[in-house]
């Protein structure tokens, strides 16, 4: 039996999932909600994984927009096509121009163009434009999907240079990295590890997923969820 899921998540701590489940239960009551908390940006995520794995040929997953599936282009429209291949139907409630269903259409419409004057030249020529047509309607709702991807990952580029921006103005002022007003000054090696993660991270100016982030500065786990708190409390305070 074809069933329906929703799934939500939230990149940081801003963010809210109550918004998304909202929006998704209010068209499909009975979804049920996957849920997933500060992720970054990449398709690497538990739920996700689990979720993925278990969708079967008919199955519904409900998005409240494009950049919950996927902010990075490439992988996004990998892993669109990937599940469109395997029968999976997904739904954007914001960029519903690129339902899963309306792609099929645009694949299952075929412009009959035939003839058969007797002419093979002509004949040739007719058909061929169908074909052409055909083909056109294919890469316009290609382009569309793609085009949905890309800009949700330039919304996340957007914030990442003005994360980038606003650390070094702080920087460049004497203010440190990630310590909240009233707390003991942090160590010289913790701001550097702060200001190295900002650089590193996927979810601040980098492109490395947290694990390798952790691998390459060698830091603990706990640490590390420490550091990257409280840069966030630092980024949206606007002071160290």
């Amino acid at each position: 039996m074809a069933r329906v899921y929703g799934y939500c998540r939230i990149s940081t701590m801003k963010q809210k999932l109550e918004r998304q489940i909202e929006n998704i239960k209010a068209k499909y009551p009975d979804a049920v909600i996957i849920t997933e908390e500060y992720t970054g940006t990449t398709t690497d995520r538990p739920a996700w994984g689990k979720l993925a794995k278990q969708l079967k040929e008919g199955d519904t997953v409900i998005f409240d927009e494009v950049s919950r599936m996927s902010r990075n282009a490439e992988e996004g429209f990998a892993l669109y096509q990937d599940l469109f291949q395997r029968g999976v139907n997904l739904v954007f409630l914001k960029e519903p121009h690129i339902n899963t269903d309306v792609y099929k259409r645009a694949l299952d419409r075929h412009i009959d163009i035939s003839a058969e004057t007797g002419r093979k030249a002509i004949d040739k020529y007719i058909n061929g434009q169908g074909e052409l047509l055909n083909g056109l309607m294919l890469d316009l709702a290609r382009e569309q999907i793609e085009l949905a991807f890309q800009s949700a990952q330039q919304e996340v580029d957007y914030l990442h240079k003005r994360t980038s921006e606003g650390v070094r103005r702080a920087q460049a002022s004497g203010k440190q990295v990630g310590r909240a007003t009233g707390t003991t000054v942090e160590t010289k090696k913790s701001r550097e590890a702060k200001i190295r993660m900002i650089d590193l991270c996927r979810d601040f100016n980098g492109s490395l997923q947290d694990k390798d982030v952790m691998q390459l500065l060698g830091i603990a786990r706990n640490t590390y969820f420490k550091y990257k708190r409280e840069i966030r409390e630092f980024l949206q305070n606007g002071e160290a």
